[in-house]
C-alpha cells in the first residue's frame, strides 16, 4: 500500500513549526514527515512542517529532517507570516512562557505538552489567546498518549463531574512497581533512570510537583476550579519505605500515587498523597510507566482511561492530534466555548484539606511490651477514630521494635493528623507513624 508522506507533497498544505526538537519534538517531526498521509485524511490536508528551532544545530537527532528545516533562531518561526500552527515543545517555565507570548502575538495558533507552564501561567497564556483570537490546545500536558483533555473537555460535557482519580506520573509508578516486586526506593529510582523513566533529578516525579500541576489542569476543565498546584496538599513518594509496601500487599492492597478530586459538601476536595488501593480493582493494577484516571459523572457513570502517560510516541500523537484539530479549526472553536482561565467566577473552589474524609493506613514503630496497643489505641479513640484492623509480626529479636499496622475506619485528616501527633510523642514508639489513605 502506498504511503504518503510530507516528501510527497499533494493537496493543500498548512505550514507548521516545532519549537524544541527533544524526545517529544523528534516524536512529532516524524509522524509529520513520515505520515502525512494521515493529516490528510483527518485534516484534508497535510501539516507541513517548515521550521523547528533547536539550540544546537550539530547535535545528533532522533530524527531525519530535511535540508532547511532546522534552525538555531526562535525567530525564524516566530516571524514566517506562512506558519500557521506552533508545537510548543520546551519544557519549563522561561523561556517557555515568553516564547508562547510571542507567538500568540505573531498570529499563531499554538499547541503545547508544557504541563508546569499552563499550571503556573495559565490564566495570562488563555487571556492572551483570546484577546489575539488564537488558540491553545495543551491535550498532551496530562497523561501522555491518553485524551483525557478531550474526553472531559468535549465528550463528557452533558455530564457534571463529580470525582477524578488519577495516577498521572509515569515515574513514580515504574518505581512503586518495582518496590512492588522487592526493589528498594533508591533501586528503583535508578532503573528508571536507566530505562529513560526518570530524569537525573527526579524530583518534580517523585515529590508529587508533576501530579499536582496535571491535577490543576484536571480540576480546572473538570470542575470549573482555580486551585494552584503549589496550594494542592502533597506528599510524595520520595519517603515511601518496603516495609510498607510488604505489608500493604500482606492485607491485600498496593500503593499508588494518587491525585484526587471530589467534589463534596464544602466544595472541591483536592490532594496527591500515596494511597493504599485494593489489589485487583482496575488502578491498582495499573503498573510501570502507565497513567490511569477514573472520572465519575452523573449522567455516564464511572469512566477508566488507562494509557502509556509519557514517552516519545504516545505524547507525540496527542501533539499532532491537537495540530491537526487545531489545522482544522475546531480548537479554535472548543477553546473560545470553555473559557479555560478567564475570568468568570470559579464554579467551585477548593475544599478545606482538614475536613477530607476517608480511611487511613497507620504504621508505628514501638518497643515490645504490654500495654503499648492500649495506648495507641487510646490515643486514636481521643481523636474520634476507630480501628478496623490491626497487623502485628512478632520481634525478631530481643529489644528489636516491632510494628503496629493499623487500618481505621472513616474519619477525617485533622483527626488522623492529631491521632498521630499523640501517638509520636508516646514513650513507647521509636518513630514518627508512617500514614497514607486507604480506598478500597
Amino acid at each position: 500500500m502506498a504511503v504518503l508522506n510530507q516528501r510527497e507533497p499533494i493537496v493543500e498544505k498548512t505550514k507548521v513549526g516545532i519549537i524544541g526538537l527533544g524526545t517529544v519534538g523528534a516524536g512529532v517531526a516524524r509522524l509529520l514527515l513520515d505520515h502525512g498521509d494521515r493529516t490528510a485524511r483527518h485534516a484534508g490536508r497535510v501539516l507541513w512542517l517548515e521550521k523547528a528551532v533547536v539550540r544546537d544545530l550539530k547535535k545528533a537527532r532522533d530524527c531525519e529532517l530535511p535540508s532547511g528545516i532546522l534552525t538555531d533562531n526562535v525567530d525564524d518561526v516566530i516571524n514566517n507570516p506562512d506558519i500557521e500552527v506552533v508545537a510548543q515543545l520546551i519544557g519549563g517555565i522561561e523561556p517557555a512562557r515568553t516564547i508562547m507570548l510571542k507567538l500568540l502575538k505573531a498570529g499563531k495558533d499554538v499547541v503545547t505538552a508544557n504541563k508546569a507552564l499552563l499550571a503556573e501561567h495559565g490564566a495570562e497564556i488563555f487571556d492572551a489567546a483570546r484577546e489575539l483570537g488564537r488558540s491553545v490546545a495543551f491535550e498532551a500536558s496530562v497523561a501522555g498518549g491518553i485524551p483525557i483533555i478531550a474526553n472531559i473537555g468535549q465528550c463528557l460535557s452533558a455530564n457534571q463531574v463529580t470525582s477524578l482519580h488519577g495516577i498521572l506520573n509515569g515515574t513514580s509508578n515504574f518505581i512503586l512497581s518495582k518496590m512492588q516486586d522487592g526493589d528498594d526506593y533508591n533501586t528503583a529510582v535508578a532503573e528508571a533512570q536507566r530505562l529513560g523513566y526518570a530524569e537525573a533529578d527526579p524530583t518534580m516525579d517523585v515529590d508529587g510537583t508533576d501530579a499536582a500541576q496535571k491535577l490543576s489542569i484536571l480540576a480546572h476543565l473538570a470542575f470549573g476550579a482555580r486551585a494552584q498546584w503549589k496550594d494542592i496538599p502533597r506528599t510524595g513518594i520520595d519517603k515511601l519505605q518496603v516495609a510498607d509496601v510488604e505489608y500493604a500487599s500482606e492485607m491485600g492492597y498496593k500503593i499508588k500515587l494518587l491525585a484526587v478530586a471530589d467534589l463534596v459538601d464544602d466544595g472541591l476536595e483536592l490532594h496527591v498523597s500515596p494511597t493504599l488501593l485494593k489489589a485487583g480493582s482496575p488502578m491498582a493494577e495499573v503498573n510501570g510507566p502507565f497513567n490511569a484516571v477514573r472520572v465519575d459523572a452523573d449522567a455516564v457513570g464511572r469512566l477508566m482511561f488507562y494509557g502509556p502517560g509519557a514517552g516519545q510516541m504516545p505524547t507525540a500523537s496527542a501533539v499532532v492530534a491537537d495540530m491537526i484539530d487545531t489545522a482544522v479549526g475546531r480548537t479554535k472553536l472548543t477553546f473560545q466555548t470553555l473559557e479555560l482561565w478567564s475570568n468568570r467566577p470559579a464554579r467551585v473552589s477548593p475544599a478545606d484539606y482538614a475536613g477530607a474524609r476517608g480511611r487511613f493506613y497507620l504504621r508505628v514503630n514501638v518497643d515490645d511490651h504490654p500495654g503499648v496497643l492500649a495506648q495507641i489505641t487510646k490515643a486514636l479513640g481521643e481523636s474520634g477514630i476507630s480501628i478496623a484492623s490491626v497487623l502485628q509480626h512478632e520481634s525478631t529479636s530481643p529489644g528489636e521494635p516491632v510494628a503496629l499496622v493499623i487500618m481505621t475506619h472513616e474519619t477525617t485528616e485533622a483527626a488522623a493528623a492529631k491521632a498521630c501527633q499523640t501517638i509520636a510523642s508516646l514513650e513507647s514508639v521509636r518513630t514518627a507513624p508512617v500514614r497514607m489513605w486507604l480506598r478500597d
